[in-house]
């Protein structure tokens, strides 16, 4: 929890994050597309295969606070799906009422990314722009670095924390437990990819997390880049890592 890659601290924000540059041309894009496509060949399945005609009881829904409305509960059912992870399971001290959980990042600024099944909660995402601002917030990892927020440490990432228009935050990832092991895989690979549409469609390329260790090899599987931005941090029994994913071939993609 205190290693400190001292070394990486001295790099310039271009060499710390080498594919932090947004795509120069359509040909680069057609040609990450392409990679991208090939690495769920590689895994035995193509995006419209893995997700199509088979999965389609499973939706996805953006939500924000100009849209809740149209979608009934469902944004409070998030919340509460979050409250019975974050909280009721893994006992983090969050802000919570009504049997719902939330922080100061759940403004306007930000989108929630529900999956749902016959109306019940099976996975989510909050993203959040790298831009955002309310109050003396920001968004997670920058406040975390800056010493805002004393719940992440400081040496979170090697490199000061970007704020660009590209790039967003990714927070709050959670597989609801009423799902089974056998499904586990399928759903995380659909939150990440409507992630990736998702923040894509926001105008970013790239996007920024504290994900498990184990998730960058996994997630180049999807065809998400992803590269380790910080040390390895241990919270209880969970080793975790800050990552830069590039989601803007995928997410140009869509999931279906």
């Amino acid at each position: 929890m205190g290693y400190v890659n001292t070394e990486a601290r001295t790099l310039t924000g271009r060499a710390a994050f080498p594919v932090l540059q947004p795509a120069e041309t359509e040909n680069y894009i057609s040609s990450r597309a392409s990679a991208s496509l090939q690495a769920q060949r590689d895994v035995g399945l193509s995006l419209s295969e893995k997700f199509g005609e088979k999965n389609g009881r499973i939706h996805a829904t953006v939500l924000s606070v100009s849209n809740a409305h149209l979608h009934g509960e469902l944004y409070g059912d998030f919340l509460r799906a979050r409250k019975q992870v974050f909280i009721d399971t893994k006992s983090w001290d969050l802000p919570q009422v009504e049997g719902m959980e939330f922080d100061q990042y759940d403004t306007p600024q930000s989108r929630s990314i529900v999956l749902h099944e016959y109306g019940e909660i099976l996975a989510g995402i909050r993203i959040l722009p790298t831009r955002a601002r309310c109050g003396c917030y920001s968004y997670m990892l920058r406040d975390a670095q800056l010493g805002v927020i004393d719940t992440i440490p400081q040496h979170v990432l090697f490199e000061q924390a970007p704020v660009a228009d590209n790039v967003w935050e990714a927070t709050r990832l959670f597989i609801s437990p009423n799902v089974p092991a056998s499904r586990r895989t399928l759903i995380q690979s659909r939150l990440m990819l409507e992630m990736a549409a998702a923040t894509v469609k926001e105008g970013a390329t790239h996007v920024i997390g504290i994900v498990p260790y184990v998730f960058v090899r996994w997630l180049e599987r999807l065809g998400l880049g992803a590269l380790p931005i910080g040390p390895k941090i241990t919270y209880g029994a969970d080793t975790s890592q800050a990552a830069m994913i590039h989601v803007a071939a995928v997410g140009a993609i869509g999931v279906i």
